[in-house]
């Protein structure tokens, strides 16, 4: 048997980070949403009692290290699988972009597992356990647009965000999550209001959802990497509605109600960058 799972990029229409937690964690409200940009899962069973985690990229480990092969080690354990399984990752989110690339395809393969070997396991047991993966594995378990609070673990859905077209563009560098977390001096962030953005999002509120976008994380990577910068003000030059870091970046993102001002956008950063993606937010 074989079936196919897809895994959605997401991105931070708003990030705010409260304070830092005993754990080591910090305290974050976030609203997130996905795009049509996605990887594809495909699942097969094995007779033999093994796990193998197959990609297309050369680069990405598939063992232990990889976050598909430890969400397979933590169902299997924990529901006592005895049936082997491949799972073959067709990656098309660029990696280290914060797109949620690696807990996209976590959550993809929790969701998947579950149907493939049919344990009928609700979305909360497996958000339990995607948040032993990664901290945005649980918002990637329901992918729709959604408020997010504690580390990470606390999804809330709201509606879809109003229809749009996105640009995405990475620069020729990659970030680290966890070494820009660790750069954060809460006294130096700014503070976009998340509640404000979720009542922007729950009256389709296209303008004031604008206004109130904000990441928090962009006072910690702009200084270090200013072609984050760049890249929002020649998308705004370009005519985008708004423009933002996703994540802690290094990706930039554009919204743009009309076709014609994303592809401007397009043209105007292909010769900038080589990962740029015209993409519709997902219904």
């Amino acid at each position: 048997m074989e079936i196919i799972e897809k895994a959605p990029a997401k991105i931070n229409l708003g990030l705010d980070i409260l304070r830092k937690r005993e754990d080591g964690y910090h305290e974050l409200e976030m609203v997130m949403s996905s795009v049509d940009l996605a990887d594809r899962l495909t699942f097969e069973t094995l007779p033999e009692n093994k796990i193998i985690v197959e990609t297309n990229k050369a680069f990405l480990p598939i063992d232990k290290r990889n976050n598909v092969y430890q969400a397979a080690t933590i169902l299997k354990e924990r529901y006592g699988i005895q049936d082997g399984i491949k799972i073959s990752i067709d990656k098309h989110i660029p990696v280290a972009a914060g797109l949620g690339g690696g807990s996209t395809d976590c959550a993809a393969a929790l969701r998947g597992m579950n149907r493939l070997w049919q344990l009928g396991l609700s979305m909360d047991e497996l958000v339990s356990m995607g948040v032993e993966v990664g901290t945005d594995v649980p918002y990637c378990v329901y992918g729709t647009t959604s408020f997010i609070a504690g580390k990470g673990e606390i999804v809330r859905p709201l509606i879809p965000m109003p229809q749009c077209w996105v640009v995405l563009v990475k620069p020729r560098i990659s970030v680290s999550t966890r070494k820009i977390f660790q750069q954060v001096e809460m006294d130096q962030l700014s503070h976009p209001d998340m509640h404000k953005l979720s009542e922007a999002i729950l009256k389709q509120d296209y303008e004031m959802m604008l206004a109130h976008m904000g990441n928090s994380l962009e006072d910690v990577t702009i200084p270090k990497h200013p072609v984050v910068q760049q890249i929002k003000d020649r998308m705004l030059k370009y005519g985008a509605d708004a423009a933002l870091m996703s994540g802690s970046g290094p990706t930039v993102f554009a919204l743009c109600k009309k076709y014609s001002r994303a592809q401007r956008i397009v043209n105007g950063l292909k010769g900038f960058c080589d990962e740029v993606y015209l993409v519709r937010t997902l219904k």
